[in-house]
């Protein structure tokens, strides 16, 4: 038996800086949506036990506004809370379109609002309803979450990456693999982090962190959660903690390539993220 047939879970996120032009505010990408939606779409079509939560960063949309008013570092009056609002509206008109574009194509998508139930202790994430994930999961459907703010008990307000939300939740659901596609073919050494390519970094591991942490690339655009940085560390602690847990970084712009790395586990594209003890 495969390990689809096994029915795998897949937690995958489109980046913002693959989905948006990170540099325009509220510019997304409509044809590359549409495209990464057809590709998921034969992705599951071609491995029936595939399950799959899907998540999206919030790129120009809701980074932009998030860093005009500061709102990952605290939430402290009127004009504060305002923004707040502002920075989650924001996030929702793209979730919008990428909910949309899904289910053009076929994939049936269930847009699960993170701050609903979110709440955060000095920008940690500390709660969050996970059963509409669970239950969707369980129903066949197709969980879609987003970057998104959150309330905060000590901030105020703050803003939650994809990738903290896909750690609450990969804790609790245990997912086979995470797959992160951006706009870049993995992680990218700091003198090489461009769009159109650069060197590669092929594994990283927790222990070879303190070595890699100065070279590693930064974030292409707007990004107030930490960058490419900020999310290598963040896989790397859940690697550590999830034995067998596998995060692969790859490129969205070359055509059929996350349609392939979904249906192939073992493929060799991109950056891996693993502990050292993992085969």
């Amino acid at each position: 038996m495969s390990r689809h047939e096994q029915r795998e879970l897949v937690f995958l996120k489109l980046g913002g800086s693959l989905i948006t032009d990170k540099t325009l505010e509220e510019v997304a990408r409509p044809s590359v949506i549409r495209r990464l939606a057809v590709e998921v779409a034969g992705a599951l079509a071609a491995s029936p036990g595939l399950r799959l939560v899907l998540g999206h960063g919030s790129g120009s949309f809701g980074h932009v506004v998030g860093k005009r008013y500061g709102t990952r570092h605290g939430v402290r009056d009127a004009v504060g809370w305002r923004g707040f609002a502002e920075t989650a509206a924001a996030a929702q008109r793209l979730n919008r379109q990428v909910s949309d574009a899904f289910w053009q194509a076929g994939v049936p998508v269930w847009s699960v609002q993170p701050s609903a139930t979110a709440r955060c202790r000095d920008g940690e994430l500390m709660a969050l309803d996970d059963r509409p994930i669970s239950e969707a999961l369980e129903h066949g459907l197709v969980p879609l979450v987003y970057g998104d703010v959150a309330l905060d008990e000590v901030r105020g307000g703050t803003i939650i990456s994809t990738e903290e939300i896909f750690a609450w939740l990969a804790r609790r659901l245990r997912p086979d693999r995470i797959l992160l596609a951006g706009a870049v073919p993995g992680v990218l050494r700091a003198d090489s982090c461009r769009p159109d390519g650069g060197q590669v970094i092929a594994e990283i591991t927790p222990q070879r962190m303190a070595k890699l942490g100065p070279v590693l690339g930064g974030s292409h655009g707007t990004d107030v959660t930490g960058g490419m940085l900020g999310k290598v560390q963040e896989m790397c602690a859940l690697v550590e903690e999830l034995p067998g847990l596998e995060v692969r970084l790859i490129t969205g712009e070359v055509e059929g390539l996350l349609a392939q790395v979904l249906c192939n586990a073992a493929s060799e594209s991109g950056t891996v993220i693993r502990a050292d003890w993992a085969p």
